[in-house]
């Protein structure tokens, strides 16, 4: 990979890591288990690794916008993510911020 495919990554991770956070709150407006969840993403076309989700989903919970469950399915426990109220509100927030983001750079690109 050359410089500028380099500074490509880069960048395009940087723009990726808001809309990953998005994306899973939405997507959690269900409850739903680290491995169904990134199922989800990836049909609706936005890939996470784990590496990436599962400190992701920790995090939004630290921060009281997820709640969580372990519970036993299919004869393993899993841990089953919903949003919280205050993840709903912030959900909504944030939903509200993106698409006047997103018209505002449709108006430009």
């Amino acid at each position: 990979m050359g410089q500028d495919d380099d500074l490509f990554e880069s960048l395009r991770l940087e723009l990726r890591r808001g809309s990953l956070i998005l994306a899973v709150l939405a997507s959690l407006r269900s409850e739903q288990y680290g491995y169904s969840l990134r199922v989800a993403l990836s049909a609706v076309g936005v890939e996470m690794e784990e590496s990436t989700l599962y400190p992701l989903l920790r995090r939004l919970e630290s921060q009281g916008l997820l709640d969580s469950e372990w519970r036993e399915e299919e004869r393993r426990r899993k841990r089953f993510y919903r949003l919280s109220s205050r993840g709903e509100a912030m959900l909504a927030r944030l939903a509200a911020e993106w698409r006047g983001l997103s018209a505002s750079l449709e108006k430009m690109l």
